[in-house]
C-alpha cells in the first residue's frame, strides 16, 4: 500500500471518528434538555395524563412529531455545517493538487445542496403539521 493511500485512510478514519463523536454528543445534549425523555415508558397502566407528563407536557401527536423532526433536521444541519468546514479545509490545503481541490469542491457542493434540502424539508414539515391545527402560519393574534 502506498504512503498516500495510507495517509488517506488515516484521514478518513479521523473524519469518521469526529463525526461519530458529534453524533453521540448531539444525542447527549438532546436528552439533557429533555428531562422527561427517559420516563417515556409505555405500559398497560398509561393513560393520556401519564403520556403527557412523560413527553414534557405535549399531548398532541403533531407536537411530538414536530419535536422529533426538528431534532433530526438540527442534527443534519450540524453535519452539513461540519462538511462545509471540512470541504473548505480540503480545498484550501490542496496546495496545487488537482484531485484534492476537486474533492473539496465536491464536498462543498454536496453540503450546500444538503442544507438546501434540509431547509426545504423544514418548511414542508412546518406547513404540513401546521395545516391541520386551524391556525395560519405567522398569525399573531393582533388587533
Amino acid at each position: 500500500m502506498s504512503l498516500l493511500a495510507l495517509r488517506q485512510m488515516t484521514a478518513n478514519k479521523k473524519v469518521f471518528t469526529f463525526l461519530t463523536a458529534i453524533f453521540c454528543a448531539s444525542f447527549v445534549f438532546f436528552f439533557i434538555n429533555e428531562p422527561h425523555a427517559f420516563a417515556a415508558m409505555i405500559s398497560g397502566s398509561d393513560n393520556p395524563g401519564n403520556i403527557a407528563e412523560a413527553t414534557g407536557g405535549e399531548t398532541s401527536f403533531r407536537a411530538i412529531a414536530r419535536k422529533i423532526v426538528d431534532f433530526f433536521l438540527f442534527f443534519l444541519g450540524l453535519v452539513s455545517t461540519i462538511m462545509i468546514i471540512y470541504g473548505g479545509f480540503l480545498y484550501i490545503t490542496a496546495r496545487g493538487e488537482e484531485e484534492q481541490a476537486k474533492k473539496g469542491q465536491k464536498i462543498l457542493q454536496y453540503a450546500v445542496i444538503g442544507i438546501l434540502i434540509i431547509l426545504i424539508s423544514f418548511a414542508l414539515v412546518s406547513t404540513i403539521l401546521g395545516a391541520g391545527s386551524g391556525t395560519e402560519p405567522g398569525a399573531g393574534g393582533g388587533a
